[in-house]
């Protein structure tokens, strides 16, 4: 029942965006903050934990996942070191998840041999 409740929520998240990209004028780039700020926004108050605790992966995953995962390291760095925690909290949590990015965008670029139009 977890990989069906993912797929809706993870679903229903997509969907929203590509209403935003059809319905408005806003950019994918815009979108994009949109949803991180979000993700922050619903992880500092304490509601996206409730909707990942639901859905799992389906909520987790997604760019709301990672500002929800920003919200949740500022929070833990905050009680163990204090207003430092605020600078360096949503880094350490994330850190992982940036470095498999780039890693990952670095050796596409040495394989793929990219070339301008």
């Amino acid at each position: 029942m977890i990989f069906v409740k993912a797929f809706i929520v993870g679903g229903l998240i997509c969907v929203i965006g590509q209403l935003l990209l059809d319905k408005t004028k806003l950019t994918p780039a815009r979108i994009l903050v949109l949803f991180v700020c979000l993700g922050v926004l619903f992880g500092g108050v304490g509601v996206y934990d409730k909707l990942v605790e639901f859905a799992g992966a389906g909520a987790s995953v997604p760019l709301l996942g990672f500002g929800n995962a920003l919200a949740d390291g500022v929070r833990q760095a905050i009680r163990e070191q204090g207003a430092i925690g605020i600078i360096t909290g949503g880094f350490t949590a994330c850190a992982g998840g940036v470095t498999v990015a780039v890693v990952s965008a670095l050796i596409t670029a040495l394989i793929a041999k990219p070339k301008d139009k």
